[in-house]
């Protein structure tokens, strides 16, 4: 029976090729050790075998490493550990390695780098272009980057040094230099010949940028609305004047956020005197914003990007520590409130099994107010205009939260222990502290933005710390109050 079209069609996943590659490696290493083990068993010079086996095997990687997208052939690399990750890497042909840097994770960018030496990545550099090779220019050594800057020409150099000048997080870091422009007072037919000039337009063209005749922005022509129309009509009454544009100045977020809420597939990017110097495509928005989600995630356990799967565990310990002893305090801290209360604990047992409870609900709570907050400063929909809207909103959300489920947990308790104060205390506690989670999941983040820090980052282990510490304090001193 024929299988699906669909089935025929299908190609093996990045995560295939992945375990084809360790397999094979696996395998060079076996084939490898047994040839050499023979040779010396039989008392016989194995140089020669063990150079055919290892040959073959090394043309079997790098035959299924040939052909794969620079992509696919990061993912394979960041799965391997560092002894076969750097035989792979060897077998990845100059031409293709600088684009594997560039989709490489920051921490494998630096071990594979760290593998090769000046010339090889000067040799890399010469297939990119210049934004591409500003992108890798802050994990490589300054005078690699000066014999990079030597080895291109005037034109491209000077698009490198430009590229270079522009700070991380703006919209010149993200920007590259392959535009395509069009005078507004020439025809369609001229346009299109104009286009036919290319071997191919660079990725992610959907129009064609309008200019002057001394390269002032003017408009962009939609690519669908010039291949339809009259070639005999000329530009000026074809592209659209009204269009979204950045300085290289820009806050590369406030490009996100454009493309996001315009569907841009590119934007040009102006200077001060309204002349074209490059544009700013999806793909690189969409790059900028995966980083930085990235760098957020690992950010709020505590982990940099530095750290490499498999690197050292000395590397992975250092990378840590700072985060644990952090949480170390303020855990203490925390086991201090409690503490503070072991007489009424040890009067009524039951206190060290229902406290968790509050502390818990407490921060799963403030969780999700500070991830709401964080979203919308991201997005820069908080303001000094509604934020007392908001914290109000927030507060009526706890209230009604506290009642219904401090309800809930008080007739639990009573069930449980046969104790309406108990019970009484159980909801009155949980009410409190959501009350607390709601205020902490406001202004934690705020606190930290207002502070020059990111959010997203540090805000989980303050609130932590805030709703566990409240949370058993709160329980306990109204256990103390009312029950004992």
């Amino acid at each position: 029976m024929a299988r699906p079209r669909e089935e025929l069609a299908r190609s093996p996943s990045p995560q295939e090729h992945l375990d084809a590659v360790a397999k094979l490696l696996a395998k060079r290493r076996l084939v490898e050790d047994l040839v050499h083990r023979q040779g010396e068993r039989d008392n016989r010079r194995p140089e020669l075998v063990e150079d055919l086996v290892h040959r073959q095997q090394v043309a079997a990687i790098g035959k299924r490493l040939e052909g794969l997208h620079p992509g696919d052939v990061a993912y394979i690399l960041e799965g391997l550990p560092l002894d076969d990750r750097l035989v792979a890497w060897g077998l990845v042909s100059e031409e293709r390695r600088g684009d594997v840097l560039l989709e490489a994770a920051d921490s494998v960018r630096e071990t594979l780098i760290a593998d090769m030496d000046s010339a090889q990545i000067v040799g890399a550099a010469e297939y990119l272009d210049a934004d591409e090779i500003a992108d890798l220019a802050p994990d490589l050594p300054d005078e690699v980057v000066q014999d990079i800057l030597e080895a291109q020409d005037d034109e491209d150099r000077a698009q490198l040094q430009s590229a270079l000048s522009y700070p991380e997080g703006t919209v010149g870091a993200l920007m590259d230099f392959e535009v395509v422009s069009i005078r507004d007072d020439v025809t369609c037919e001229v346009a299109l010949r104009y286009l036919r000039r290319y071997e191919e337009l660079p990725s992610q063209t959907d129009a064609l940028f309008v200019v002057d005749r001394v390269d002032h922005l003017k408009g962009a022509l939609p690519l669908k609305r010039l291949l339809v129309s009259d070639p005999e009509v000329e530009i000026s009454t074809l592209y659209d004047r009204d269009i979204l544009s950045f300085s290289p100045e820009s806050e590369a977020d406030d490009a996100a956020h454009a493309f996001e809420r315009y569907d841009l597939v590119s934007a040009p990017v102006v200077d001060v005197r309204g002349k074209i110097v490059g544009r700013v495509t999806v793909e690189s928005v969409l790059e900028f914003v995966r980083e930085r989600q990235e760098a957020q995630a690992l950010g709020k356990v505590g982990l940099r990007e530095e750290e490499d799967l498999f690197s050292s565990v000395w590397a992975s310990a250092k990378n840590r520590g700072p985060w644990l002893a952090l949480n170390l305090c303020t855990a203490f801290v925390a086991s201090r409130v409690v503490g503070a209360f072991e007489g009424s604990i040890e009067k009524l047992a039951a206190l060290a099994a229902l406290m968790p409870i509050v502390a818990g609900i407490g921060g799963n709570s403030g969780n999700q107010t500070t991830t709401l907050i964080v979203r919308s400063l991201a997005l820069g929909q908080v303001s000094p205009s509604n934020a007392r809207r908001l914290l109000l909103k927030e507060l009526a959300v706890a209230t009604a939260n506290g009642v219904i489920w401090g309800g809930v947990l008080g007739i639990v308790a009573w069930l449980l222990y046969r104790n309406v104060a108990l019970g009484g205390v159980m909801a009155l506690a949980m009410l409190l502290n959501l009350l607390v989670a709601a205020l902490a999941g406001i202004f934690i983040p705020l606190a930290m933005e207002r502070f020059g820090r990111d959010p997203a980052v540090g805000s989980s282990v303050f609130l932590t710390f805030v709703t566990d510490s409240m949370g058993f304090f709160i329980f306990l001193g109204l256990a103390t109050v009312f029950l004992l």
